[in-house]
């Protein structure tokens, strides 16, 4: 009777994507199929999840199928993410003019990313101090405590160490290492790597500008050959987003979110809020904030669907450069240096909130101003190197937890809502990228006016 029930599933998510696919032949946009697939999925894991229960065989195994297309896309996205970092980055050294506006650019790229982040952290704080969250008021059952254990155990693997050993430990000793994602620091690793490389290309070009246009050719025939395996991936976003979207549904523990709603709810309405500050940091550039929302609301949906910065890297520079206006060089250095510098998100709204809801339980005041002080200066300093895939989150609450000496195992507590609140998380990281490559663009007078304020935005899976 289950194999019944689960070829049925199956075979209902294929009519689901035939659906998308005669969308696309009619060449309905790519941002209403994604937002169909989004729909479909969510109304698809309802069904599931009220006929048989989300713990039950049928969810489990249907969903194990699903998986082959969710799982599956994502895991494409995180194939390309570290060759597109690594080569977007050096690419964009050979698209900038040498020392005209290389410093500032690169200079209000990672301020805007370490500063938001900060700003963040702050919000984190007022939000959980607003709605009062006290860990030792939190349920902590028996998954709870092994998630702690689980915690506890990778900070011994970190070890102790200090916060100038742990800014050394982004430094790539062995970048092809790093190019395989082995560390947990991979991502800037492949960053710093690529920037030497980048830094050296521009000093061959003073030197000798045929043997440069020589790399350069090499450079954009090798950034030509990626970005079209992104525009091949790109245009499975829809049916990932409605696998994806189906699974999160379908087996989403709506019990325990109840139970933990009131951290639900005050951590949607710290990342809501620092979403707004975005706007305005848009608006005060001179861009309609309703004209960001419109022409970024494909990738940040990504985002929130797969739970993955690194995963979105492709949509976010494509959504940069042909729907923002923003150049090549700036798009690639503030999307790049986004997925592991200054996610607003993981890194700056999540382990401030952490930090308050925990003091208490070691009879620190998470009130007390040199408390606070301290939490935004670390948080603002660990925030480099956080991975962008899922767990990124989780690997910068031990840094800030062990940097303020805060107990990290009392971190498992969350759990049960983890993937729900990480969706949110995630969003903001790929929005402060955004936000980032946006307003250096605007700062240094190099975007392009017309693309941004065209009506009609280019499809992201065709460009």
């Amino acid at each position: 009777m289950n194999t019944f029930l689960i070829i049925t599933n199956v075979v209902i998510l294929l009519l689901l994507i035939s659906l998308l696919i005669v969308m696309h032949k009619k060449h309905v946009s790519f941002s209403k199929r994604v937002f169909t697939g989004l729909a479909l999925g969510i109304l698809f894991g309802l069904v599931l999840h009220f006929s048989y229960g989300a713990t039950s065989d049928v969810v489990t195994q249907t969903t194990g199928w699903f998986a082959i297309i969710g799982t599956g896309y994502v895991k494409l996205l995180q194939m390309i993410a570290m060759p597109l970092v690594f080569i977007s980055i050096i690419a964009a050294f050979t698209k900038i003019i040498v020392g005209k506006n290389f410093g500032k650019m690169a200079g209000l790229i990672i301020f805007m990313l370490v500063g938001t982040t900060a700003v963040a952290a702050a919000v984190g704080i007022a939000s959980a101090s607003g709605f009062n969250l006290d860990a030792t008021s939190l349920m902590n059952g028996s998954d709870e405590q092994a998630r702690g254990s689980e915690i506890v155990a990778k900070t011994a693997e970190m070890g102790d160490r200090t916060m100038p050993q742990q800014i050394i430990d982004l430094l790539p000793a062995n970048p092809f290492l790093d190019l395989t994602g082995a560390r947990a620091t991979s991502t800037i690793g492949v960053v710093i790597f690529a920037a030497f490389l980048g830094f050296a290309y521009l000093g061959v070009r003073r030197k000798d500008e045929k043997t440069a246009d020589t790399i350069k050719t090499g450079i954009d025939a090798i950034y030509a050959l990626v970005m079209n395996i992104v525009k091949i991936v790109l245009r499975l976003t829809p049916f990932g987003i409605l696998a994806i979207m189906t699974s999160t549904v379908a087996t989403s523990d709506f019990g325990a979110i109840y139970n933990m709603g009131k951290f639900v709810i005050a951590s949607y309405v710290a990342l809501i809020a620092m979403f707004v500050i975005h706007l305005i940091i848009v608006a005060l550039t001179g861009v309609s904030p309703l004209t960001y929302l419109k022409k970024t609301a494909p990738v940040l949906l990504f985002a929130f669907t797969s739970r993955s910065s690194a995963g979105a890297l492709p949509l976010n520079i494509q959504t940069q450069t042909k729907r923002l206006g923003v150049p090549d060089s700036i798009a690639n250095f503030a999307a790049s240096f986004g997925v592991s510098i200054g996610q607003n998100g993981c890194a700056g709204v999540y382990p401030a909130m952490l930090a308050v809801m925990i003091a208490p339980t070691v009879n620190i005041n998470p009130l007390e101003p040199t408390f606070l002080f301290t939490l935004i200066a670390v948080v603002a300093i660990s925030s480099f190197g956080v991975a962008g895939v899922g767990g990124g989150a989780t690997f910068a609450a031990i840094i800030v937890l062990s940097a303020m000496d805060l107990p990290v195992a009392l971190a498992g507590i969350l759990i049960s809502v983890e993937p729900l609140i990480d969706m949110g998380r995630t969003a903001l990281n790929v929005s402060g990228s955004m936000v980032s490559g946006l307003t250096t663009a605007r700062v240094t007078g190099e975007i392009d006016k017309e693309v941004l304020e065209s009506k009609e935005d280019q499809d992201l899976a065709e460009v």
